[in-house]
């Protein structure tokens, strides 16, 4: 437990098997995790999913200072990239993906299509511009999924939105697939975004090739990731509270 979140501490093989199970799984950044006192829907998010993946190395190594335990860290894009390696979920109708736009969502599914799932546009939802804030539903989005029933959901929006829509998903769904929100990795797969080499995942070295691709839209999110070492410093296991 970190900061109230439960966060997965096996191998990817432990966690394909909890993705079989179903629940809401959440792939946290550290901008994402900064944001833990700013909303308590995306609080309630994050403490109620029922696994958070260690996708931030800067997280896992503030934790390794403060408590001397050594986290395995496994990032969404190394998680997909074993996801699409090992052909899980891949027959037909098992994946749904929700995409922030059409433009994404062509260029996303071109390239999952290429990876042999056949992913259909009755697969596939572009979400509307969700509020920034708050509790999030969205009824056609569910009515759709009700009628595919996907063994899988993967939402690709933004940090701190993604979260809330998957955790209204978990609640409010008739049945339990796997939710999980991945952000941006499948556009760093599809071309969408700069690619990022598999050594620079690796060695926790993704947020340089970003930097480099979108210097100014970054900087902004490194000027918040600075609120999480207060965070850790200050709430360490236990839940966060509204600043």
């Amino acid at each position: 437990m970190i900061l109230g979140t439960r966060f997965y501490a096996g191998d990817l093989d432990g966690l394909f098997d909890l993705l079989e199970c179903g629940g809401l799984f959440v792939v946290p950044s550290a901008p994402v995790l900064v944001h833990l006192a700013d909303d308590p829907a995306h609080r309630n998010a994050l403490e109620g999913a029922d696994v958070a993946v260690t996708d931030s190395g800067f997280m896992v190594a503030l934790w390794l200072l403060r408590t001397g335990e050594r986290l395995v860290r496994i990032s969404g894009l190394r998680l997909l990239r074993a996801m699409f390696r090992a052909r899980r979920f891949g027959g037909p109708g098992q994946t749904f993906w929700v995409m922030p736009s059409a433009e994404a969502a062509a260029a996303n599914l071109r390239w999952v299509r290429a990876q042999g799932y056949p992913v259909t546009e009755e697969d596939l939802y572009v979400a509307p511009q969700y509020a920034r804030a708050g509790p999030l539903t969205d009824p056609e989005l569910l009515r759709r999924l009700e009628e595919r029933r996907p063994r899988i959901i993967l939402v690709a929006l933004s940090g701190t939105v993604q979260e809330r829509l998957g955790w209204g998903l978990r609640q409010q769904l008739s049945y339990r697939p796997a939710i999980l929100c991945i952000g941006g990795a499948i556009a760093f797969l599809s071309g969408e975004q700069a690619p990022i080499p598999t050594w620079a995942d690796r060695l926790a070295l993704g947020w340089l090739f970003r930097f480099a691709a979108q210097p100014r839209a970054f900087t902004a999110k490194v000027r918040e990731v600075w609120r999480l070492p207060g965070l850790i410093r200050r709430y360490g296991a236990a839940p966060v509270r509204e600043a």
